[in-house]
């Protein structure tokens, strides 16, 4: 949200606000705060419901606020109640539900049917949109698509050393000269042991190849040990989460995405931006980031043998790998900037209005 912010006219105010949650969202507010936008770090969570609604509705009157934009089950929940009590429109932005615990889904079995309630529901890919149709009930004329964005530019490799530094992380007794990279949350629907599972073909055809996973997650151990377990240890690492991703992912040669869900995927988008091909699950919105044959190639999800034998196409093949870089940054450039994104957001800010106050809490 923070680039949609910058993208949007002088005259739309912004103020951020998060949870608690622990203090993670204490590095977002911090990232805001340099770009000159105003934040306000919120005290009170679940299971002090009434409390944080009060104190929200707080926020909203001191901030004068004529809308207020939700992002996650717990934002939906409570900013609809507070923004009741205010008495302004409250949108919900819905960019998936991953199911990853039984908390979650418990969770997000809770945004799913607390959805149609929202004043209107903004979708990050018409995937998405279809099953907040299905699920939720949200009727088309309270729904609309707007999809996310990436910083052109941001992801280039510019730095001269990034490539030095993603080598680095295979050792220095490996020959690994092409690299392939996977990010995300080591849980369950993210595909990560598929992708372990198709390291092993990958590398036996190609022995320069090395393949980094960025992020952390409950399947960690899980992953660790199928690594050493099918020999590959060494070949395929897990370097943990790192911040500077954006300065890295430039530098890979083929990026791959094994999910079982997604919404609109961000590291797909940042890829792209990046000019690097993308070999991914045709699953959610991922088919609208990721066109088949053109910036990438799409496979079907729990298939470790088809992203093995897409990437190893790629990896033979400078002269694709380089068309398919080149038409992702075309695709970002047409589809995907957050000038257009802000757009269609202030079309949407336009069409709201005022609802009437209700005492909630």
């Amino acid at each position: 949200m923070l680039g949609l912010a910058l993208a949007l006219p002088e005259f739309v105010r912004t103020t951020f606000s998060t949870f608690p949650e622990g203090g993670r969202g204490g590095a977002f507010l911090d990232e805001v705060r340099a770009q000159g936008f105003a934040t306000a770090p919120l005290k009170n969570d679940f299971p002090k419901v009434f409390a944080a609604i009060r104190e929200v509705s707080d926020l909203l009157r001191a901030t004068a606020c004529d809308v207020l934009i939700c992002h996650g089950y717990k934002a939906h929940v409570l900013g609809r109640l507070a923004a009741r009590r205010v008495g302004i429109p409250a949108v919900a932005v819905s960019r998936g539900w991953t199911g990853e615990t039984g908390k979650v889904r418990a969770y997000e079995w809770i945004d799913r049917r607390h959805m149609q309630f929202m004043d209107h529901v903004v979708c990050v890919s018409e995937g998405q949109a279809e099953k907040v149709r299905r699920w939720c009930r949200v009727p088309a004329n309270r729904l609309t698509v707007i999809r996310n964005s990436a910083r052109l530019g941001a992801f280039e490799c510019t730095d001269p050393t990034a490539r030095a530094r993603l080598s680095a992380f295979f050792g220095r007794d490996t020959n690994v000269s092409q690299i392939i990279v996977g990010a995300g949350r080591f849980s369950p629907e993210k595909g990560f042991g598929v992708l372990v599972e198709a390291a092993r073909s990958i590398v036996t055809a190609n022995s320069s190849a090395g393949v980094v996973l960025f992020g952390e997650g409950q399947l960690r151990g899980e992953l660790e040990h199928r690594i050493a377990e099918l020999g590959l240890t060494g070949r395929v690492v897990l370097p943990g989460f790192r911040t500077d991703l954006d300065s890295l992912i430039g530098s890979a040669d083929v990026v791959v995405l094994p999910s079982y869900t997604e919404g609109l995927p961000n590291v797909a988008l940042e890829a792209s931006a990046a000019g690097v091909p993308v070999v991914a699950t045709a699953v959610g919105g991922t088919p609208e980031a990721i066109a088949d044959n053109v910036n990438g190639f799409l496979v079907p999800p729990g298939n470790p043998a088809d992203i093995a034998n897409k990437v190893g196409e790629l990896l033979r093949d400078a002269p694709l790998r380089a068309r398919f870089g080149a038409a992702g940054r075309d695709r970002m450039r047409e589809l995907f900037t957050f000038q257009a994104q802000a757009t269609a957001y202030l079309r949407l800010l336009n069409t709201l209005r005022p609802t009437p106050a209700e005492a909630v809490a």
